[in-house]
Parts: structure tokens; sequence; C-alpha cells
């Protein structure tokens, strides 16, 4: 048969494995007709996409058609995945060989949850142990999850082979960031693909979460794919309140008459600068930490040690201030009081988390109406609260602003209150927050906790 004539063959297998598909998991119909079909592309042995367009080559993919169907199923919808997580776009700056094979993991990952007769290709236990592995560290399994964990784990060199040929599937050669020439269409590509994975999300969300058999799958890795970067320092912002403070305020500050009167007295100005101005600092203040023995480590040395260096920062922090760190799991643990930078400063220099037990978010709450009803804050602004989700949570509003803030994106069984703010963070996020403080204020130079 003719080069030409496989053409049309790899053309018609790939247009059945989309039928198929779109027939089972009808909430990826946009997403499932989101590349242009093309022979080429310098393919031979696989399927390989630029965001744009499905490269195959056609004698190949028919000898794979005729092996498994099943397989031609996996591999047209394991490229969508890619495109739909933008994990074209999100290579730049990264380890190449770890992000490819972080990339085919986590979209396996999704394939194996998904339960339908075109999609089931057996355990592999290989895949399987890997998967196990990585669910210690994250409850959800990311590219960029899984990317972490094998920047820090160091592999030689053959386990990374063993994992590769565990999960490999597709080419990745075109996704290259250097062959980008032109960032305006790569940035109009990546948008597209943001698009359709958040017109995926409302649909599960909202019509076939709770029918389609694996939707959770797509669903928990979608909500990933098209969050935005966080910045937690202009967040904690929001919880800080006006107050007056010593220093010139330039902006009410009129020059015109400060130089008039130097021009007709010669040292007497008409008007003194004023001497304060008001700006928002962090004064009546909760912090709240979740103990229990899913939210331990160096995630939450992390994400208080960015928080004390956030608030010691000058923009935020005043010379008195009101803040209650509070240590619970299902019941109080601590509670320290922080009234000014000495306060923190030894607060952070003897650091150390208590408890283990399950969560509980009830206690907190309940603790800090007692304070409340004691006097002990003039003004509470608001409470965050350090934690995976996973816990019983209060059922009224609290009457000031509450937010959970997750390291991670959590499973879909985790529902944090309609009242409540839901932050979802990622270490790259924590690092920004730190790279945007004042010079003086070096995360590397903070105490260990």
């Amino acid at each position: 048969m003719e080069q030409k004539d496989f053409a049309g063959v790899g053309q018609d297998i790939l247009f059945a494995a989309r039928n198929e598909l779109y027939m089972s998991l009808p909430y990826l119909d946009a997403a499932l007709c989101g590349l242009a079909f093309a022979p080429g592309g310098g393919v031979t042995v696989s399927l390989a996409t630029d965001g744009e367009t499905l490269y195959y080559d056609g004698a190949w993919l028919a000898d794979r058609y005729l092996r498994s169907q099943v397989w031609t199923c996996r591999a047209y919808l394991h490229v969508i995945l890619h495109c739909m997580l933008r994990h074209l776009a999100k290579k730049r700056g990264k380890v190449s060989e770890l992000w490819d094979l972080a990339c085919d993991a986590a979209v396996e990952s999704i394939l194996d949850e998904l339960d339908y007769p075109c999609l089931n290709a057996g355990i592999v236990p290989r895949k399987q142990k890997f998967y196990g592995e990585c669910r210690r560290d994250m409850p959800v399994l990311t590219a960029e999850g899984i990317y972490r964990r094998l920047l820090r784990l160091n592999l030689p060199e053959y386990e990374i082979a063993q994992l590769q040929r565990a999960f490999l599937v597709d080419d990745h050669g075109l996704w290259d960031p250097e062959r980008q020439d032109d960032q305006e269409q790569s940035s109009r590509q990546d948008q597209k693909w943001q698009d359709l994975s958040s017109k995926t999300q409302t649909g599960l969300e909202t019509v076939l979460s709770d029918k389609g058999t694996g939707g959770e799958a797509v669903l928990e890795q979608v909500r990933v794919a098209v969050r935005d970067d966080v910045d937690y320092r202009a967040f904690l912002r929001r919880f800080a309140a006006p107050r007056e403070i010593q220093a010139v305020d330039g902006d009410a500050f009129d020059y015109g008459f400060y130089s008039y009167g130097l021009r007709l007295y010669g040292n007497m100005p008409l008007v003194e600068p004023p001497e304060t101005r008001e700006e928002k600092r962090i004064e009546d203040f909760v912090i709240a930490v979740d103990t229990s023995m899913s939210t331990s480590g160096e995630r939450v040395r992390q994400f208080l040690a960015c928080t004390y260096a956030i608030l010691r920062s000058a923009g935020t922090f005043t010379r008195k201030v009101n803040i209650r760190i509070i240590q619970c799991d299902d019941q109080i643990r601590s509670d320290d009081v922080i009234r000014d930078l000495e306060d923190l400063r030894a607060y952070m220099e003897n650091f150390q988390l208590t408890g283990g037990s399950a969560t509980d978010f009830r206690p907190v709450f309940e603790h800090v109406a007692k304070l409340q009803e004691a006097g002990a804050f003039t003004s509470l602004r608001g409470l965050v609260y350090f934690t995976d989700g996973m816990g019983i949570y209060p059922e009224k509003r609290t009457p000031y602003e509450t937010a959970f803030i997750l390291l991670g994106e959590p499973p879909l069984s985790v529902k944090t209150p309609p009242w409540a703010i839901r932050l979802v963070l990622e270490a790259p996020d924590l690092d920004r927050a730190a790279e945007q403080l004042p010079e003086e204020i070096d995360l590397d130079e903070l105490p260990e906790l």
C-alpha cells in the first residue's frame, strides 16, 4: 500500500478513536476536536503535537491499531490531556527529561482511573507502584508535583529510563520552547487550551461530575491547569486595616504653597509637610495551623517561614500588633500571642509542631469567639487556616473573613464552606512571594523549623 494511502488510513483511525472517546467522555467534546490531523511532522514511531496539530505516521499507527484499538484511544486522549493541562507551555525553564516524564505520569494516572472499555489497558505494576509513592506527597498527581518530586529524589539514570519506558506514549520533541519562534502565537495557543479546559471544568462541575465514571480524575487536574497564579503577598494585604503612621504623606502635600512661601519669605514655607499618612497594616489577625499528620513537614515550614517574612516586611507589619498563632488538630494545642517583631522572631526560632491527631476545624473558631468575647481583639480583620482541607468545618459564617490556605490542589472530596475563601498555593507561589520581599529580608537566613 502506498504511503499516501497509509496517511488516509491513519487519519481514519484517529477519527475513529476520537468518536469512541466522545461516546464515553462527552464532557471532553470541545477538547477532543482541538487538534487538526496531519501526517509527518518528523514523527515515525509515535504521535506528536505542537498544540495545534496532531502529527502521525500512518503505517505505524495502522500497525498499532491492529494490535490494540485500546492503545489508539489511550494515545489520542493522552495527547489531548497534555494540551488541556498546558504541559507544552509550562515546559520552559524545566529539566526537559524530568518534565516529560512527569507529564506522561500525570496523564497516565488519569487514564488509569477512567473506567471505560476503550481505555482499559489493564494494570501495570510499575506504574501503580509509582502512583502510590507519589500520593504520599500529594493528594492529586499533577505534573508540577511529580516534577518537583523527581527533582528532589535525584534518581539514577537507569531508574529514570525504567520509568520512561513504563509511561512513554507520545513524542514530546515538538514541545521544545526554543522552537516556538512566535511568542504571540504560543500565547494564543496556550490561551486556547486554557479556555477549552475551563469549558470542560464547567461541564464537569455543573452537569457531569456525578454521572461520568472517572470524571473526577479529569476534573482534579483540570482545576490545576486553569488556576491562575497566586500572589500570596497581595492576598495577605486584604486583611490589613487602615491606620495612621508617622511618615510624610507626599500625596497630600501641596508643593505650590510650599514653594510660594519660600519665594515670598525666603526661608518660611507657607505649608509644612503632613507628618502622618494613612496606610493599611496588619494588626489584629489569627493564623491557624492544622497540625494533623497530613500537614506536618516541610510544607508547613515553608508556609510559616514565608508568612513570617511577609508579615515582618515594612509595608505590612506595624510596630505593635495583636497576632495569635494557633496550632490545632482535633483540639487546641497551642495559642501564642505576637505583640511585635521580637515576639515573632522568638516564636519562629523556637517553633515546634504539636499534635498529630485527626482534623477538626471547629475548636479554633470556638476559641477565637471566646477571645473576642473577652476583648482580646480590637478589630479582628481575618483568620487564615493552613491545612490540607480534610476535616470537620464549622457550619456558620464567621463575623470576620476566613481563608483556608491549601498547599496543593486537594481531592474533589475536600469541600470548603461556601462562605470561606479557598486559596490553593503551590510551592512556586510561595517562592514568588519570597522573591518579592524587600532585599533586607532573606528567607535563607530565617531560622529552620
